[in-house]
């Protein structure tokens, strides 16, 4: 048993609630953080008076930075505790918000972004094994489901918040509404989170950390900025072949290292694996609502910033409602029938939202996006639970940065397969600005728009089928040989 799951049983069901509290409190910030910046990013253009291609890297470079490296700092918290490496990120996080609220330029806010990805990816890395080594294995989807709260809550306040921001502050407030909740959460988990277990005779894979980096961040960039900059264009096609190089190296790197960041024995794990990719294809989908959804209700139907933000609250605050009792139900009747049926609701939700028309009204799209919710809140509890219930207890942290990578992955991933279909039917989507729509280009935009959530519905129906193989054929955990201290 780890120090954190002796800690937990030695001072009573009070302890680890306190534990579980602290991580949602500074695990709040970061999805927050991700989805608050584009509804104020008009406002950071004019305020700096640049370019929206440059303005759109505040956002961009956030999610590059917090994907690049969160494999990385889940093994660094197998190696040093996980404790350090979720404080560590909310002291960084605070300081770089900080740091972003004061920013003199479009430049500089951009690279104090950079740098509050950094420190946001080191506590999302380890949140899953905190609370994991804290919970006995029958209260884990419990755990797990309440957790959820936290990113859903993020995600799900920040347009509304962000919405707010711009119409009664400055968007610098975006960033300084950080600092307090940052304070708070930096205290009460310093003093509540056990220091948890070390492996001091543990070595860094540099070289596979190094790897993984330049693969990550060229896979992401070019599924970022593909569109933008055209696919088949020299700088987009010579990031692909990086990926590919680096990838390459990576695995190569990983099979041959004594002591890998990544074991890649792990996927040896039929439940492991599967339910990882069933997290990245079900956060494709899910992102596919939230970057498709927008559009429809600013240039069909005319809504304003902070409208859009109250309706598409709709998804995240049933998911908020659904996770914590699918996670309690997944520790009495098992994680896969729930996983399953999560994501064929959102698949439904999907197809439901690809029916919209134009006479639609905010009611005929929240109570769809609702729906949706639905499905990923019964959904990601149990696939959380399965995925760190599959490994052994020396590998949580990077079985908990796989889980925040699948979903930091799976969200860009997930814009860029909606923005393809998206764009390539309705062109006119690329250039057009809220009220220019005539009848022509809006029947052309409704066209695009449904066949992107009919690829969102593809993706969430790959993630139902990938859940319902996510099974253990011998039942039994991965059997990784526990490393020499």
């Amino acid at each position: 048993m780890s120090e954190v799951s002796r800690t937990a049983t030695k001072r009573g069901i009070e302890a680890k609630w306190l534990i579980l509290a602290a991580v949602m409190l500074g695990s709040f910030m970061g999805p927050l953080d991700g989805s608050i910046v584009n509804t104020v990013l008009p406002d950071i253009t004019g305020y700096f008076k640049t370019d929206i291609s440059i303005a759109q890297w505040v956002p961009t470079i956030y999610l590059l930075t917090i994907s690049c490296l969160i494999l990385l700092y889940g093994r660094l918290g197998d190696v040093v505790g996980y404790k350090r490496i979720f404080l560590l990120g909310l002291a960084a996080f605070v300081v770089a918000s900080i740091l972003c609220g004061f920013s003199q330029s479009i430049w500089m806010l951009i690279a104090f972004r950079a740098v509050q990805g950094l420190a946001a990816g080191m506590m999302m890395s380890v949140g899953f094994a905190i609370i994991t080594a804290a919970f006995p294995p029958p209260e884990r989807g419990k755990a797990m489901g309440i957790y959820a709260i936290s990113i859903a809550a993020g995600l799900g306040l920040g347009p509304t918040l962000g919405g707010l921001v711009a119409q009664y502050l400055s968007w610098h407030y975006v960033f300084f509404i950080n600092v307090p909740v940052g304070i708070a959460a930096l205290l009460w988990g310093y003093r509540v989170i056990p220091r948890g277990r070390t492996n001091p005779g543990q070595s860094l894979d540099l070289a596979g950390a190094l790897t993984a980096f330049i693969f990550l961040s060229s896979l992401l960039l070019y599924a970022n900025r593909g569109e933008d900059w055209g696919w088949a264009s020299p700088i987009p096609l010579v990031l692909l072949a990086i990926a590919v190089l680096f990838g390459t190296l990576f695995i190569r790197i990983e099979r041959t290292s004594a002591q890998p960041m990544l074991n890649l024995a792990l996927f040896n794990n039929r439940r492991f694996s599967l339910a990882s990719l069933s997290a990245l294809l079900s956060f494709m989908a899910l992102y596919a609502v939230v970057f498709l959804t927008p559009f429809y209700l600013v240039f069909s139907l005319h809504y304003s910033i902070l409208k859009v933000g109250l309706v598409m609250a709709a998804s995240p605050i049933a998911t908020l409602v659904v996770a914590p009792m699918s996670g309690i139900l997944s520790d009495r009747f098992g994680t896969r029938v729930f996983a399953v049926c999560g994501m064929c609701i959102a698949a439904l939700g999907l197809f439901l939202l690809s029916g919209l028309k134009e006479s639609s009204d905010a009611f005929d799209v929240a109570w769809r996006l609702a729906i949706a919710g639905v499905g990923m809140g019964m959904f990601q509890s149990p696939n959380n639970s399965a995925i760190m219930g599959s490994v052994p207890p020396w590998h949580l942290g990077i079985a908990s940065g796989i889980i925040a990578a699948m979903r930091n992955v799976g969200m860009v991933l997930g814009i860029a397969v909606a923005g393809v279909v998206l764009y390539n039917l309705a062109p006119i989507t690329v250039s057009a600005h809220p009220g220019s729509f005539g009848p022509a280009d809006i029947h052309e935009f409704m066209l695009g728009l449904r066949w992107a959530f009919i690829c969102g519905v593809a993706l969430a129906a790959t993630a139902a089928v990938t859940s319902f193989l996510a099974v253990d054929r011998k039942k039994q955990q991965a059997k990784t040989e526990e490393p020499s201290p």
